[in-house]
């Protein structure tokens, strides 16, 4: 009997590069999150940029008295050992460390919480009450629920599953206290 010699197509499992770039980024965020806590800052997001020829892999972390360039430089050098380690990024890659910036983005709902009490804008993934722009006030979180103080409609109730984008907006009052 001979062997079979298979030609043509072959089954293959493909999930597409959503699926792949989804499976990095967990990757880097889990690298980011280890090297962050190591060097003694918080850990606040990680996102993937650019083209498969040139890609930027952002890492934000923050600390309360606000991150130095050094900071920057530590947890970059310690993330870029394991990600060259590794080897798992398809292509070369521009690896950037920063801060959030003074209109940090809210990504979880801890965030919600820490920063309560703070100016924040919030755009929804539908609207609420005929708006899905909101700029005010956090004022708690109850539950998934973030209870926002609008300057248009008052208190509004958001669920966080609903929330497309949020920022802290900067209040140059309270920055000039600070300094």
């Amino acid at each position: 009997m001979r062997g079979t010699c298979l030609v043509g197509f072959v089954p293959t499992f493909y999930f597409g590069l959503n699926m792949e770039h989804q499976s990095i980024n967990e990757r880097i965020r889990d690298i980011a999150m280890k090297a962050a806590g190591e060097n003694g800052v918080e850990f606040v997001h990680t996102e993937i940029a650019g083209t498969k020829r040139n890609t930027i892999v952002r890492v934000f972390i923050d600390k309360p008295d606000g991150v130095t360039i050094e900071d920057c430089s530590t947890v970059s050098r310690a993330i870029e050992a394991v990600l060259d380690a590794d080897d798992f990024i398809p292509s070369a890659y521009f690896l950037e460390v920063s801060s959030p910036g003074l209109d940090r983005p809210l990504f979880k709902l801890e965030d919600y919480i820490k920063y309560s009490g703070k100016k924040a804008k919030i755009k929804t993934t539908s609207a609420i009450a005929g708006q899905a722009n909101f700029n005010g006030r956090i004022v708690e979180v109850d539950g998934q629920e973030i209870v926002f103080e609008d300057r248009t409609n008052g208190i509004v109730r958001i669920p966080f599953s609903g929330v497309a984008k949020a920022n802290l907006k900067v209040d140059l009052a309270d920055e000039l206290k600070k300094r």
